[in-house]
C-alpha cells in the first residue's frame, strides 16, 4: 500500500520508502501529535523527529536499531513528553534551536539553527528557522533528489500556519519566515509532514497564503 500519512493515536504506523531515508509516522498522545522515525537505509542509524508521548511505543518503533538523534521541533511540552524516557534509554543526542532550548527538560546537545543541517546516517537534513509559533520553532527539509520532504512541527498545517494566539506581530513573523523560507524556496510537490494530523503539500497551501494573511491566522 502506498504511503497517505493519515494515522490514529493507537493505530498502526504508516511507513514511507525513499531513496537514502525510510519515513515513520506514528501518532501519539492525548493531543494526537505525530511521531516521525527517519532511518537511513544505507546505515540503518535512526533520528526520531518529537519523542510527543506514549514513549512505550516510540521504543517499540525504535526497536533495536540505533538512535542517534532526537530533533524538537519546539518547546512545547506536547512534543518532548516522552523526551526523557527516550533519550535515557538510547542515550540520544537532543537537537534543537537555542531558543527554546531553556524550555525542555534536558539540555540541547546538538544546537539547530537556520541553516544547519542534522544528520542520519548518511543522510542530510537542512534546518530552517520560523519564528512565530515559539521563537525556536524549527522545520527540517530533506530532499530525496526528486522531492523535498518538509518536517514542519507546528509552524505549518493543511489549512494554515501554526498558532501565534492572536499575536499580529508574531503572526507577520512566521508568515514572513514561511513565504521567504519555505514558499519561496521549495517547489509545489514538496510533502509537508505537520506535527499533528494529516500531511499535505506546498501545492496544496500556496493559492491560500493572501487569505491567510488577510484573516490574521
Amino acid at each position: 500500500m502506498s504511503y497517505t500519512g493519515d494515522v490514529e493515536v493507537g493505530g498502526a504506523p504508516d511507513v514511507r520508502e525513499l531513496p537514502g531515508l525510510t519515513i515513520t509516522k506514528l501518532a501519539v498522545g492525548p493531543y494526537d501529535n505525530n511521531a516521525y522515525l527517519l532511518r537511513c537505509t544505507a546505515t540503518g542509524e535512526q533520528v526520531l523527529i518529537d519523542a510527543a508521548s506514549e514513549p512505550e511505543r516510540l521504543s517499540a518503533l525504535i526497536g533495536d536499531g540505533p538512535l542517534s538523534r532526537v530533533v524538537t521541533t519546539h518547546r512545547h511540552q506536547d512534543h518532548w513528553g516522552a523526551l526523557t524516557s527516550v533519550i535515557d534509554a538510547t542515550h540520544a543526542r537532543l537537537v534543537a534551536h537555542p531558543d527554546d532550548a531553556e524550555a525542555l527538560p534536558l539540555p540541547v546537545t546538538e544546537p539547530a539553527e537556520q541553516g544547519g543541517t542534522v544528520q542520519v546516517g548518511r543522510s542530510t537534513l537542512s534546518v530552517i528557522h520560523l519564528r512565530g509559533h515559539t521563537p525556536g520553532s524549527i522545520a527540517l527539509r530533506y530532499d530525496d533528489g526528486d522531492t523535498p520532504h518538509l518536517f514542519t512541527g507546528d509552524s505549518l498545517f493543511p489549512g494554515g500556519p501554526g498558532n501565534t494566539w492572536g499575536d499580529a506581530k508574531l503572526f507577520t513573523q512566521l508568515m514572513n519566515d514561511l513565504e521567504e523560507r519555505v514558499f519561496g524556496t521549495l517547489p509545489d510537490d514538496t510533502w509537508v509532514y505537520p506535527g499533528h494530523g494529516k500531511d499535505t503539500t506546498l501545492g496544496k497551501e500556496r493559492p491560500h497564503l493572501p487569505e491567510w494573511r488577510e484573516r490574521g491566522w
